[in-house]
């Protein structure tokens, strides 16, 4: 082949791999721009929910809803029926704690304290307690990938607990684009996904359990209007049956436990 020729070639084939490049840069700036999906919710059904109830996590096992709540003096532990909103089983914490998030892994059930730094470890079926645990940072969300607990601190951070030793396995700083999203609250770990309450604010965050980063964002502005509730009467509870795949969300002292179904915006 000619020298001119095979310049010609060389150059062809260095400004395809260029022109490739840039547009892989150029995709990736317009996804960077776009940031996380956002998505509405549509209401499934609404349930009758205990509006004294000062919710702080919700778990769902086999079929059945499991509440803790807090406030001092006034934290509990309940079984709900969903259907009525019914209180099956309830017990108290201590008057000194103050309940947070919650979790069923393999028959047990966790609990959060917020500022004691106590977590309590339940039988399933009778509420009794077999054994107490403590950690670093305050309490807030609590769920578990199938392995481990996550534990969120009100911080940007959720850490990864053995559920035997309650040693960090490790830890994931929360993150849409290079900014840190702080008050992460209650968890949920759906469908490979960690969903997340931000403390105050009427969305949740789907999280990567990979990075940190914050997939999409779920607005629920619409289902409790803020002129009918107290300033701490906020969004926070999240459960997921796997079984059925049905996801509730509810607040603290809300009237109504909603089944919701996402839809794109």
């Amino acid at each position: 082949m000619p020298k001119t020729r095979s310049k010609k070639l060389r150059w062809l084939i260095a400004t395809a791999l260029a022109a490739g490049l840039i547009g892989l840069i150029a995709a990736a700036q317009r996804d960077a721009r776009r940031g996380p999906e956002l998505w509405g919710v549509e209401v499934i059904a609404a349930y009758p929910h205990d509006p004294y109830a000062f919710t702080q996590g919700l778990a769902i096992d086999r079929g059945r809803l499991y509440e803790g709540t807090g406030g001092y003096g006034a934290s509990s532990l309940r079984r709900v029926d969903i259907s009525t909103g019914r209180v099956e089983k309830m017990i108290p914490l201590k008057d000194s704690y103050f309940g947070e998030g919650i979790t069923v892994l393999d028959g047990r059930l966790y609990q959060l304290t917020w500022q004691s730094r106590i977590g309590i470890v339940y039988d399933l079926e009778t509420f009794d307690v077999l054994e107490s645990f403590r950690y670093a940072g305050e309490g807030w969300g609590l769920a578990n990938d199938g392995r481990y607990l996550l534990v969120s601190d009100g911080t940007a951070s959720i850490r990864f607990l053995d559920p035997h030793s309650f040693e960090t396995v490790r830890t994931l700083t929360v993150r849409e684009g290079g900014r840190e999203v702080t008050r992460i609250n209650e968890l949920e770990y759906i469908r490979e996904e960690i969903w997340a309450n931000v403390w105050h604010e009427d969305r949740i965050a789907r999280i990567s359990p990979e990075d940190g980063a914050v997939r999409g964002w779920i607005d629920l502005g619409r289902l409790h209007p803020r002129s009918m509730r107290g300033p701490e009467e906020v969004l926070n509870g999240i459960a997921y049956d796997p079984a059925a795949e049905r996801v509730f969300v509810t607040g603290k002292n809300w009237p109504r436990l909603y089944e919701i179904e996402t839809v794109p915006r």
